[in-house]
């Protein structure tokens, strides 16, 4: 495999601000290829050796939350939340960025991802549950960003009424209730490839989709 690198010096900041960077990685004279990031000039992915790449800690955690009842059977939740790149609603996963507070406990993911399910849906993950690392780091799109998401399946058992909440939104978050999907349900989401909306829906809703009706989430 022929061995390339983008070294500190070929890296130019072009915008930086509180929440989004943009670097210009000038990989060749007179060639540029833009990276789009939350990271520090310091962090960014493409200047890390392979060991490093290896070890990194992903961004931000998407939780694929399956409640499991003797009564209903297994059923993946979603919510609609507000997406402002495209101006909709659309069906997601509990998701959010990997704080620095979370980085001091064993399993940075896996707290991050009981944060984010108990502020988006009200939900607490208790002693008994499941809560497992599905994939420690998946890329968004690597042709624009090097932003990633670690993946976390949370098998939560479903005692007594049902009490979801979106009262812990914060900053930007805007959502528009839940939806409770059955594994069929489930693949004809797969299927369309959109919502009962009509819409599109993110990878990460692809990705919960497959491993909810794969059964990989019993294991």
């Amino acid at each position: 495999m022929e061995q390339f690198r983008i070294e500190q010096s070929q890296v130019v900041p072009l915008l930086e601000t509180r929440f989004i960077r943009v670097f210009d990685l000038q990989y060749a004279p007179g060639k540029h290829y833009y990276d789009a990031t939350r990271r520090k000039k310091e962090d960014l992915v493409c200047l890390k050796d392979e060991t490093e790449f290896r070890e990194m800690t992903a961004d931000a955690v998407s939780c694929f939350v399956i409640l499991r009842s003797a009564e209903k059977g297994p059923r993946l939740l979603f919510s609609y939340e507000y997406r402002y790149p495209c101006g909709q609603y659309l069906l997601s996963v509990p998701a959010g960025l990997i704080d620095p507070e979370d980085m001091k406990a064993p399993q940075p993911a896996l707290e991050a991802a009981k944060r984010e399910i108990r502020e988006e849906t009200g939900l607490e993950v208790k002693e008994g549950d499941r809560l497992s690392l599905v994939s420690p780091a998946v890329f968004s799109t690597p042709g624009m960003t090097d932003e990633s998401n670690a993946l976390v399946c949370a098998v939560v058992e479903e005692e007594g009424p049902l009490r979801l909440t979106q009262s812990g939104a914060v900053g930007s978050e805007r959502f528009d209730g839940f939806v409770l999907v059955t594994p069929e349900e489930a693949r004809e989401l797969l299927r369309s490839g959109r919502d009962e909306r009509g819409f599109y829906y993110s990878v990460y809703t692809w990705c919960a989709l497959v491993w909810f009706v794969s059964g990989l989430w019993k294991d």
